[in-house]
């Protein structure tokens, strides 16, 4: 059974490789426009959202947390999946707020969706810059665990936080993404 999709590419054939938790790879059959066909993996990965939280002080607040794939801790904005069914992504990073850094916003302006990898993924991330911060408890059904049970709240100057984005001290794509946006806003 074949699935014509866009731009003259032909799915010929799509099979399940692995499913976890949180990740499904499939091998799609693909013939080209040329008529070649050829294999491709694709992660199949349920999206995320994303925060840049500037307070009332010109200050971002991130997190110092540890990512095994590359086994050291990175500084990243606050940030998850869109694990619950039909959750707005707004929504979503309000939860993700009061989670991680125990604040809310009283104001969420979207800056961007983009896509995390698009050769190999699914996945899209949607950022926002979170302002009007206020203190938040956690959910009472959220549980610190594993890496997140490591992670440090940091407190660091937007234009300071900008400059490590560009000597290389801060590279997780969502935060980068999201700072350099705020940056083009204040200017």
């Amino acid at each position: 059974m074949s699935d014509t999709t866009t731009d003259g590419y032909e799915v010929l054939e799509s099979e399940e490789a692995f499913r976890s938790r949180f990740t499904r790879i499939r091998v799609d059959t693909v013939r080209m426009p040329d008529g070649t066909v050829t294999d491709r993996e694709i992660a199949e990965h349920m999206s995320a959202v994303g925060a840049v939280p500037l307070d009332a002080d010109g200050n971002v607040v991130l997190l110092r947390q540890y990512r095994h794939a590359f086994g050291q801790h990175f500084l990243e904005v606050p940030a998850g999946k869109l694990d619950v069914e039909g959750e707005d992504t707004a929504e979503a990073m309000q939860r993700e707020l009061a989670e991680e850094v125990q604040l809310t916003a009283g104001t969420l302006t979207h800056l961007t969706t983009f896509t995390n990898s698009a050769g190999w993924t699914t996945e899209r991330t949607t950022v926002y810059l979170a302002e009007d911060l206020t203190p938040a408890p956690r959910p009472d059904d959220f549980v610190l665990e594993h890496e997140e049970a490591d992670m440090e709240v940091l407190r660091i100057p937007l234009e300071e936080a900008i400059a490590m984005v560009h000597d290389g001290r801060i590279v997780d794509a969502k935060t980068v993404v999201g700072l350099l946006a705020v940056s083009s806003l204040q200017r």
